[in-house]
């Protein structure tokens, strides 16, 4: 086995390389220690992998390599892989960014990292984060900023950026990240890689909260794998998806098959514009470009619905629930009282409804992920005069979450799949929504899209 055969498998899609390893192409300790080697010689301009574990990584590969030997197999058997800093991994630190959590160390895994490891995969660290997962970019006090790989003077995306930047560079195959306002599907825009949004609570948020923290699960919160094809968010949801381990005892979940197999079955509402958000026309040129593709192809493809709901009410209700979630035990919050709260919960429900039956006419829905491609650094501390250039005009920074929030407040699921570039070579991202539970259909539906006119494409370097 070649030190450049483990190099190149590391370009390989997720499958592929579980693939190699099942067949004894490749090692499953000589290829750990090629993902190692290639986190030191590319880390170090992106600053991805903040957390490296490379010592305990060996150990698992060593420990892989003898279950392969004997026959052993599993979805995930010897693939080295990293995970989102926020998600707790036994035996590392967890800050979510902030100096307040310097030097707590996790106990356990959360269950996520538990099924990833039971599966056969091999963690080599944890990606950065904003503070308290709460920006599009991905720079902290404790452990600095990363750079996009496309432009190291622009975002990554946030909150998974040093994910989608560890994909795109090739330093990691499989990632996972977690989503409450595009957390995932951003930094897949940006850097040009793939990211699911599952429904709300298909996998398991325990262990991914802030450190000292193990109560409920936080409302629109998930978590979720970001991958460099849409096959492997696939795969990763084989392992992730399924009730808490006290529930299983009781009920299973299985998600449905795909709604169909061909593009041209697919019943598509195109959206291109949203009345609060601003969207450029770097965004809204390739996802016309595909919606015309798709129409070629046969597809049903609408630009409007009587029956979408009204999306700037919608964004109301997902505003205040996302602000009563992130201010949760922040110094000077205004708290809610509980009626509140059950009013707000009483108004998702409707929109959820609602949801439902758009998509008895409807598989998916495509939009921007963003309203802009990945944008230059801001190091503006006071979020309300942070501003975005979008079109050539100044426009309100956190407006942006009217996109990424289309999918949180029904707990939709939502796949972010790249479908090009701009005239400046940065990649392009959009998401496709569909119906609560169907994760299955969004990634198939990216699948299908990825076959037909590409899908990712390494940053020149790379």
């Amino acid at each position: 086995m070649s030190e450049t055969l483990s190099r190149d498998l590391l370009d390989q899609s997720a499958g592929e390389i579980v693939a190699a390893l099942a067949g004894r192409k490749v090692g499953a300790l000589e290829l750990t220690d090629a993902a190692i080697a290639r986190i030191e010689a590319r880390d170090r301009p992106i600053n991805a992998v903040v957390v490296r574990d490379f010592d305990r990584a060996r150990q698992a590969a060593r420990a892989a390599a003898a279950a392969l030997a004997r026959g052993e197999r599993g979805p995930l058997l010897g693939l080295p892989m990293t995970v989102k800093e926020s998600h707790e991994v036994d035996g590392l630190p967890s800050t979510w960014g902030s100096p307040a959590f310097t030097g707590w160390t996790a106990e356990k895994d959360a269950v996520a990292v538990a099924r990833l490891k039971a599966a056969g995969a091999i963690i080599l660290g944890k990606t950065n984060v904003p503070p308290f997962l709460a920006d599009w970019q991905s720079n902290n006090p404790v452990y600095g900023q990363t750079k996009n790989p496309w432009d190291l003077g622009r975002s990554p995306g946030g909150s998974s950026g040093g994910s989608a930047a560890a994909l795109a560079t090739g330093m990691t195959p499989l990632e996972m990240g977690s989503d409450i306002g595009g957390s995932i599907r951003v930094p897949a825009a940006f850097c040009g890689v793939y990211g699911h949004k599952p429904s709300y609570g298909v996998i398991p948020l325990r262990g991914h909260s802030p450190p000292g923290l193990d109560g409920g699960p936080l409302a629109l919160a998930v978590v979720g794998p970001l991958a460099r094809t849409a096959a492997d968010l696939d795969l990763a949801m084989d392992v992730l998806a399924g009730p808490e381990p006290e529930e299983a005892v009781g009920w299973d979940l299985r998600l449905p098959a795909p709604r169909h197999a061909r593009l041209a079955d697919y019943r598509i509402l195109v959206l291109d514009q949203h009345s609060l958000v601003a969207t450029s026309d770097e965004i809204r040129g390739p996802l016309n470009a595909l919606a015309d593709k798709l129409d070629a192809l046969g597809a049903h493809v609408a630009r409007a619905s009587a029956q979408l709901p009204d999306l700037a009410a919608q964004h109301g209700v997902y505003m205040a629930l996302l602000g009563a979630a992130m201010s949760r035990g922040v110094p000077g919050a205004e708290p809610i009282n509980a009626h509140e709260w059950m009013n707000m919960r009483d108004a998702q429900t409707a929109f959820r409804r609602q949801w439902h039956a758009f998509f008895r006419d409807f598989d998916i829905v495509l939009a921007p992920t963003f309203g802009t491609v990945a944008f230059p650094h801001v190091d503006e501390p006071d979020n309300d005069k942070r501003t975005l250039k979008i079109n050539g005009q100044d426009t309100p920074y956190f407006s942006q979450l009217g996109w990424p929030g289309l999918a949180l407040l029904p707990n939709l699921p939502a796949t972010c799949l790249p479908i090009g570039q701009t005239a400046q070579g940065l990649p392009v991202g959009v998401q496709a929504i569909g119906p609560y539970l169907e994760d299955r259909t969004t990634i198939a539906f990216a699948g299908l899209v990825e076959r037909e006119i590409g899908g990712f494409k390494a940053p020149p370097g790379y």
